[in-house]
């Protein structure tokens, strides 16, 4: 159904941004005073209501952080890993999808941080969220990946059931 070098490829880009998510979970897990505070305190469109609630409730953002932390390494090790990999790549867009809708692009909008990869309406966040749409829709986990170990445990399961 899929040419090889169309599973290759799939299988590249599921790593590849496994591996980024991964690192940006790990990273935040092992800086010790890290916080989505800066972050969400700089949100200036659709979900800044939403970001500066989240701010005024010390337990909520602690919340939020431990949340962050580990779900961008869950879905890093799931996207890596082929485990579970449409839902890691679904769970990955929304998460980035949500980065992007505090955070934008657009023209009006100032940040006090310099943002890396911004032109315009588009970001690396709104391009690498689009590609976990674009994983998701492709069983890239049944190329190379556990979810292949997953897929025939379950049809032996069934297959023994009936």
């Amino acid at each position: 159904m899929y040419t090889p070098i169309q599973k290759y490829v799939l299988v590249a880009l599921r790593m590849l941004i496994g591996w980024h998510i991964l690192f940006e979970g790990f990273s935040k897990l092992l800086a010790s005073n890290w916080s989505s505070l800066g972050f969400l305190r700089e949100s200036k469109w659709i979900l800044s209501g939403f970001s500066h609630w989240i701010i005024s409730h010390p337990g909520v953002l602690q919340a939020v952080d431990f949340l962050n932390t580990w779900g961008l390494i869950a879905i890093g090790l799931g996207l890596i890993l082929g485990l579970f990999t449409r839902i890691a790549a679904i769970s990955g867009a929304i998460l980035l999808f949500t980065y992007y809708l505090n955070n934008p692009p657009l023209i009006g909008l100032e940040y006090s941080a310099p943002t890396e990869g911004s032109y315009l309406v588009v970001s690396k966040t709104l391009i690498e969220a689009l590609a976990l749409v674009l994983l998701a829709a492709f069983p890239s986990g049944l190329f190379a990946g556990l979810d292949l170990l997953v897929n025939r445990f379950l049809k032996r399961n069934n297959k023994m059931e009936e």
